[in-house]
């Protein structure tokens, strides 16, 4: 199959239609985090939740956690190999501007969590995407092929970790139980810190959780997950598959077909293994839950992927999903915007609610703030060309200033 020539400067409108609604699901999953320490990513649910909060706890859990960090690296996938075929086609260099964006993404990324939070994916994306250059010149079906395995690899071997630690003696899991002991004591020192401490102090512990616990203990697996998310969303746009959805509903109709039962079956083995585990006491089975966990997120996300390409193609879907299109467009300011607000909701130098609502009371939040972005963002991208950080970024991947007012404006 020939690669589409990419329309210049034309969008794909459906990508924002995505980035919009990956945004909510991004945001339902980290708000947790403003109110836990990382720490206890692995370790499910937490006890004690009853009514609408274990019901938020559990819908978020099964529905939204891992599933929607894919959709927005098939995302950036999908924007990689746009912007590399436009300056294939166009007769552009593409390496130095490729190499500045991705230097200011790593910025973003490093004064997202010294500023705002620790749970940031800028910089895992920009460390990533120098890597994916290597996969530039890749085309056919080798992208998605190498893509999968190195996601299913890692989810695997996530699982196989988990199996196989359950089946050793307590003895020789000593030393496991040793690090989870010391995690839960960072976890104890963060949490007091985050709750009551300066912005000094708040910022250094973020520092601290992500360059000694987070880079040296998930970024083994992130990284290679990540790079294989990305490449099948290279693969996605360069079959030309998102640059026409409608002519190729079949594709995802059969996507769909696919992709629904194994999420799932992968989701659903997770949950059957189980949701809370306490910190310290049960590894080997989180460890195996995550990685059943990983297995179905990704063919969860490519379902999403399938249902936005089916719904553009019909009038009703279409209109329903434009309106998540303007907050799309404008995805990085508002990611780093949710992150703001929570920051000044949540942690100590701001309102102090860090640890304080349940989850339902998360849940709310989130969508008000994000029902709260969209109308900004309709209204923004009605008189701007570009988001805030949109155009700065912009500006400096191209060494000049953007067009910032939209035609007619």
């Amino acid at each position: 199959m020939r690669e589409p020539i990419l329309p210049p400067d034309t969008r794909i409108d459906v990508l924002d239609r995505l980035r919009g609604f990956a945004l909510l699901g991004i945001f339902l999953m980290n708000i947790e985090y403003f109110g836990r320490p990382l720490q206890d990513y692995v370790l499910g649910i937490p006890a004690g939740l009853q009514g609408q909060d274990a019901a938020a706890a559990w819908f978020v859990y099964t529905f939204v956690q891992g599933k929607f960090w894919v959709l927005f690296s098939l995302l950036f996938g999908m924007g990689f190999a746009v912007m590399a075929d436009r300056a294939r086609d166009a007769g552009r260099p593409f390496l130095g501007t490729y190499l500045r964006r991705t230097v200011l993404l790593a910025l973003f990324g490093l004064l997202h969590i010294a500023l705002l939070w620790d749970g940031d994916i800028l910089l895992s994306y920009a460390v990533t995407a120098l890597v994916l250059m290597a996969f530039l010149h890749v085309r056919g079906h080798a992208l998605w092929l190498a893509g999968a395995a190195l996601y299913l690899g890692a989810s695997a071997l996530a699982a196989l970790s988990g199996l196989v630690l359950q089946l050793l003696p307590p003895s020789q899991l000593a030393p496991i139980a040793a690090q989870m002991d010391e995690a839960t004591a960072q976890a104890q020192i963060a949490v007091e810190v985050y709750a009551h401490g300066s912005f000094v102090a708040v910022a250094q512990q973020r520092l601290e959780t992500v360059f000694t616990y987070m880079v040296p203990s998930a970024w083994p697996m992130q990284i290679p997950s990540i790079l294989g998310v990305f490449l099948i969303g290279a693969w996605l746009v360069r079959s030309g598959r998102m640059v026409d959805v409608v002519a190729h509903r079949g594709f995802f109709m059969r996507l769909l077909m696919v992709t629904l039962p194994l999420a799932v079956l992968g989701v659903g083995a997770s949950l059957a293994v189980g949701t809370q585990f306490p910190a310290g006491e049960d590894f080997p089975r989180a460890m195996l839950a995550t990685g059943l966990m990983m297995l179905g997120n990704l063919p969860a996300s490519l379902a999403i992927v399938s249902v936005f390409a089916l719904l553009a193609g019909s009038g009703f879907g279409a209109r329903m999903t434009a309106v998540l299109a303007p907050a799309g467009r404008m995805a990085l300011t508002n990611y780093l915007t949710q992150s703001l607000v929570c920051s000044l909701v949540f942690y100590g130098y701001g309102l102090g609610q860090y640890g304080e609502w349940g989850r339902a009371s998360q849940v709310g939040f989130v969508v008000l703030v994000f029902v709260l972005q969209v109308l900004a963002s309709r209204w923004w991208m009605a008189r701007f060309e570009f988001g805030p950080l949109e155009g700065l970024w912009r500006a400096g991947t191209h060494l000049r200033a953007p067009r910032w007012r939209a035609a007619g404006h």
